[in-house]
């Protein structure tokens, strides 16, 4: 009954060896039709043992070849190229900005320019009205100083401005010093319609000096 067993053991692993080989070749077979492998130059001999013809590797042109170096180099160029083209990008938008900022700092200094020669103009008058100041309290103390009929000579030949600007002065200096002012008396002894004038004047015009 054992002896009996073995053969029929052997004769299945017989039979499924073959079928693996069978399976084996089928599928070499299989994967060279599909282009998968190439094994046709192990597989001639057996299509023309079984009469069949071989098949042939199709050969391309030259220019048809397919360069898997080509294709990489073809890859990285244009990776390259789009990276060239983002550079382009970036150094434009660089360019935009730094002439932005150059016009904006182009019109910064035009403003500062604008602004100094605001001030500057501003000291000139200010340093024209503290000298016209002092000048003005000069006369004044002058003309105080010195008899009453000579003084009125004197003011009736200035400019009905200069002239306000002394009796404004002189009644300013005779304030700070507690005296009373003898602008009333300078007024009195003018003619009467250079009197009248300059008094309208003074009412009219703010007490600062022109």
């Amino acid at each position: 009954m054992a002896g009996y067993g073995k053969p029929r053991i052997l004769g299945r692993v017989i039979v499924l060896i073959l079928l693996i080989i069978v399976l084996v070749l089928g599928g070499v077979v299989w994967f060279d039709y599909l282009g998968v492998i190439d094994a046709k130059a192990y597989l001639s001999p057996a299509y023309r043992l079984l009469g069949f013809a071989p098949r042939t590797q199709q050969n391309l042109p030259p220019d048809e070849a397919i360069s898997l170096d080509g294709e990489r180099l073809a890859v990285r160029l244009e990776a390259l190229e789009l990276r060239s083209l983002e550079q382009d990008k970036r150094e434009e938008t660089i360019v935009r900005r730094e002439g932005e900022i150059e016009q904006m700092a182009q019109e910064l200094e035009e403003r500062q320019k604008a602004i100094d020669e605001r001030e500057k103009s501003f000291n000139v008058k200010v340093e024209q009205f503290e000298n016209r100041r002092v000048n003005v309290e000069q006369n004044a103390r002058y003309l105080t100083g010195m008899p009453p009929e000579k003084a009125v000579g004197i003011i009736a030949a200035m400019d009905d401005q200069d002239a306000i600007d002394v009796f404004r002065m002189t009644e300013e200096i005779a304030k700070q010093e507690g005296k009373a002012s003898i602008v009333s008396y300078w007024l009195s002894l003018l003619p009467s319609q250079r009197s009248a004038e300059l008094q309208r004047k003074m009412a009219g015009k703010p007490r600062t000096l022109n």
